[in-house]
């Protein structure tokens, strides 16, 4: 049986779990997520705890079950704890700044580049050249993250762009590093 689809997820206080059907909703104090369960793969709730099983051992059955089981813990750590990813932005000139709800990056191009946040996603600029997102639903909050990193890759020659906090970015010699 898979290791991490076995493990029960803890409910903590403060969270409620309903299962309604194949459907998942999770209320906590950083909002509500839901989620469909696919076919096989049952959720069961037990005094304080969710177990995820599986009818049988066939591959696909198998697969879904460690999925799942992420998936549900994961949207129980949203709503609790909330999800952030940070972005630095390298190069002269480069900057990032807030306008209402919109985050506009200044990266290089002819005109600043400008992304708005899905809902219950919000961005932050604590300083010109980093960005936090910040959000309930991992997911989310990932994917705006690869967006926003996606207007300008950070590029190996001089380094320059948005990366990860933390990223290494893999330096090659130019022309004259002969």
């Amino acid at each position: 049986m898979s290791r991490v689809g076995r493990r029960p997820i803890p409910i903590p206080e403060g969270v409620t779990v309903e299962i309604e059907g194949r459907r998942v909703r999770v209320r906590g104090p950083r909002g509500e997520l839901a989620r469909e369960v696919p076919e096989p793969i049952e959720v069961v709730r037990e005094d304080g705890l969710l177990r995820v099983t599986r009818p049988d051992d066939e591959r696909r059955n198998r697969a879904l079950h460690g999925l799942v089981r992420t998936l549900i813990a994961n949207m129980v750590t949203g709503v609790t704890a909330g999800f952030e990813k940070t972005l630095e932005i390298v190069g002269t000139g480069y900057r990032a700044q807030l306008s209402g709800a919109k985050l506009v990056l200044v990266v290089g191009y002819s005109h600043p580049v400008e992304i708005e946040p899905p809902p219950g996603v919000t961005v932050e600029v604590p300083s010109p050249n980093t960005v936090v997102v910040k959000g309930a639903d991992k997911e989310a909050v990932g994917q705006l993250a690869a967006r926003i990193r996606s207007v300008r890759k950070p590029e190996p020659y001089l380094g320059k762009g948005i990366r990860y906090q933390g990223e290494r970015v893999r330096r090659k010699v130019g022309k004259t590093g002969k």
